[in-house]
């Protein structure tokens, strides 16, 4: 299981704010080279024991081998080395070219070429990220495996996807990796080793595909690509001669942040002034950041250095727009600037404002002495002037009131581009002044219409009632937080409006409604088939796992419900509305108002506790998985005309052994009660009364992978793979032409593959 120290590392940062050539800034040790070839090297990496942080982590040392033109830099210990493609400061990653496991056949089923690609970080300062790597699989009738060890857990890591190629001629290159032709898994956290194993059907290895590949790559490198699967050792000869770029998580694992107030011990990494110390994203240790208003290496002394505000608004080309100091001149401090007024005006006692000397009153008295009809003229001007200013500044204080200079510097020090801040002109173009015409959704907390931007971008813009006053700024930590979210099966968020009393935000535009409303709506009652309400299920438990264990911060839902999952042309799943629970905290009384739009869904355990957990969102879960199992709503009239619970109903007839008379009739089949009844199973764990003992949504989404996979090859193979879950020793056997693979370990879920 594992490789030389050091076989795969990576993340990867742009360091445009911090090399020195960009802003003129040492990355580096005094004497030290601060480039190999073509990539920046920042310490706390250096170029040699002398330029490195060695005391730290010896792989924090960098060879630059110079035997290439230009040169590439190395990290490990040979012949375990990784190539470096870049290193981020800021973002603590590092990105590298990674190993590639693959099987080469020739017509015979005679084993060609092979290479078991995997690798071993204990006791290095990396962990593969989880959120910008993928475990994809490429070749037809396949299986990939990935197994490992991480920091927090001793037990075994498996995980997996299968590859099929019927109907491969239909499949378009450039297609994303769902199942035909190559597939992808998320991994775990914290994972400090892995290899790569491939289970292949050599009496299937067809002619034009003698070779197969498993890999752990960076999210969105790979897409499919028909001439992967031809030639021997096609795909790494022309896309991978190099390996495949992986990114890993970087930290000081040897240390924690120091509490308040608290002396930072002997060896602390973050040495500069006008720095600061944050926990790592992933696996233990710390990582180093500058303070708000400085930029630079926080790893070296005096190595953050304070940024000229004043000048980098001059450089703008938004600068009328941005400029900070409106009517008066800017003048750089440490750490930020000051504004000072001009002759003849002074301060309006605000930081960013210029006003007049005279008062609106004295330049009256002096109009007074002009004609009369100057006078007139003089008392209109002023008046449409200090109408606009009192608009201007309504604006400018709803702006401010709302988080937006806040949101500026989170934009410029994080580097957020993904957020567009509107005027409250461009979303009343957008929505032809919030015409009647133009809403696509109405509940308890807002209106949702349907908006079009200049570029002719159809977009959702939501129109809230109102928001706390004491969680505005949290509001704008929750843009900052949903800008970073990048996951296919989540709405995206594109932008805000905070220039007016309740903030409004602006999401993607999903075409084909909701989930309640494709499951319940009387105009819509054809066959929905089992596959489909599989992916759906599948895709939303993906999304709702990633935002609980696989972003910066956990992110509750607090609402999840059919009428929160929207579907697309393709009837892909979009969970929206996430987050909601974090914008207001919820007292008693709040959490009673909360509910009512989610009657049916609400998890018993935090109605009594009135506290939201991701067990909650677990438990609506459930309830959602009930209405794609019987297609009946949450709340539902039964034959005699009596308002039932779905949740109670079902319960009570999964135990009474009635499944197949609360089960939707069409999908009701002989080949397909094992999955309906293990859907029907999972559905009963969401639904547990106490919170502790439901599964994980990670574990509802990796349980509900194998149960589409298993619905696949009931439907498409002859000799289908029969697999089933139970609850105790996970014990896998699998048997693949002359290679068989074992492995035991505890774990919820277990895998039994009878046949290829």
């Amino acid at each position: 299981m594992k490789e030389a120290p050091l076989l795969m590392i990576l993340i990867t940062f742009q360091v445009t704010a911090l090399s020195a050539t960009s802003s003129g800034l040492p990355i580096s040790l005094p004497g030290c080279p601060d480039k190999c070839g073509d990539v920046s090297i920042p310490y706390p990496f250096g170029i040699g024991k002398g330029c490195a942080a060695a005391s730290m982590n010896r792989y924090f040392i960098v060879n630059c081998n110079s035997t290439f033109q230009p040169p590439r830099p190395m990290v490990g210990d040979p012949p375990a080395t990784a190539e470096i493609m870049d290193i981020s400061l800021e973002q603590a990653e590092m990105r590298v070219y990674g190993p590639i496991s693959y099987n080469c056949f020739t017509s015979n089923t005679t084993v060609m070429d092979n290479n078991t690609g995997g690798f071993d970080l204990v006791d290095t300062p990396f962990i593969p990220s989880t959120t910008r790597n993928r475990f994809t699989v490429i070749g037809c009738n396949t299986m990939g495996i990935i197994g490992g060890y991480t920091h927090s857990n001793p037990d075994l890591y498996v995980a997996g996807c299968y590859s099929y190629c019927q109907g491969i001629n239909s499949t378009s290159n450039g297609a994303p990796c769902t199942g035909k032709g190559c597939c992808e898994t998320t991994i775990t956290p914290n994972l400090t080793d892995y290899a790569a194993l491939l289970i292949i059907n050599q009496s299937s290895v067809w002619t034009f595909n003698p070779c197969f590949y498993a890999m752990l790559a960076e999210v969105g490198w790979y897409s499919f690509r028909q001439q992967d699967l031809v030639g021997r050792l096609g795909f790494i000869k022309e896309r991978a001669k190099r390996g495949v770029p992986l990114v890993a998580d970087w930290a000081i694992r040897n240390g924690s942040c120091p509490k308040d107030g608290a002396k930072a011990p002997f060896g602390y990494a973050c040495v500069s002034s006008n720095s600061y110390c944050v926990d790592a994203i992933n696996g233990p240790g710390y990582m180093c950041n500058c303070s708000e208003g400085y930029e630079g290496n926080p790893y070296l002394p005096r190595g953050c250095q304070d940024i000229d505000e004043c000048k980098l608004n001059k450089q703008n080309p938004n600068y009328e727009e941005l400029y900070p100091c409106k009517n008066g001149v800017c003048r750089n401090i440490p750490g930020g600037y000051v504004c000072k007024c001009g002759i003849g005006k002074r301060s309006d006692g605000k930081n960013s404002g210029c006003r007049p000397v005279l008062t609106q009153a004295e330049q009256v008295v002096i109009g007074l002495s002009v004609s009369s009809a100057v006078v007139i003229a003089l008392i209109c001007m002023l008046a449409m002037r200090f109408q606009r200013r009192k608009y201007r500044k309504e604006k400018d204080a709803y702006f401010r009131k709302n988080g937006g200079l806040k949101l500026y510097d989170e934009m410029r020090s994080r580097q957020v581009d993904t957020i567009h801040i509107l005027t409250e002109k461009e979303v009343k173009k957008a929505t032809e002044n919030y015409s009647n015409d133009r809403v696509i959704g109405c509940g308890g907390q807002g209106m949702v219409y349907r908006g079009t931007l200049d570029h002719d971008k159809v977009v959702a813009i939501k129109k809230s009632k109102v928001i706390n006053d004491n969680c505005r700024e949290e509001f704008v930590n929750e843009i900052i937080i949903l800008s970073q979210i990048n996951h296919r099966n989540i709405v995206r968020l594109l932008g805000c409006c905070l220039e007016v009393d309740v903030p409004m935000l602006v999401y993607e535009f999903i075409s084909n409604g909701t989930l309640f409303e494709f499951l319940h709506s009387s105009d819509c009652k054809s066959v929905i088939p089992l596959d489909l309400r599989l992916k759906i299920a599948t895709q939303s438990a993906e999304a709702l796992a990633y935002i609980h264990s696989s972003t910066s911060r956990t992110i509750l839902h607090g609402d999840v419900k059919s009428l929160n999952i929207l579907l697309d042309d393709e009837y892909n799943a979009k969970v929206a509305d996430f987050g909601a629970s974090a914008l207001k905290p919820i007292n008693k009384d709040d959490f009673i108002m909360f509910i009512q739009g989610t009657l049916g869904y609400l998890d018993p355990e935090s109605f009594v506790s009135h506290h939201l957990t991701d067990k909650s969102d677990v438990y609506s879960f459930g309830v959602v998985l009930l209405e794609l199992l019987t297609r009946k709503k949450p709340i539902y009239i039964d034959n005699l005309d009596e308002q039932k619970a779905l949740s109670h109903t079902f319960v009570l007839m999964f135990q009474q052994k009635q499944l197949r008379d609360i089960l939707d009739a069409d999908i009701i089949e002989d080949e397909v009660m094992l999955v309906l009844e293990k859907l029907a199973e999972l559905a009963m764990h969401c639904l547990n009364p106490i919170g502790d003992e439901r599964p994980t949504m990670k574990e509802v989404a990796e349980r509900l992978q194998m149960l589409s996979r298993i619905q696949m090859q009931q439907v498409t193979t002859p000799n289908p793979i029969r697999m089933h879950y139970t609850y105790g020793e996970l014990s896998m056997s699998i048997q693949s032409g002359g290679m068989k693979y074992q492995s035991s370990d505890t774990a919820k879920l277990v895998l039994d593959v009878d046949r290829l």
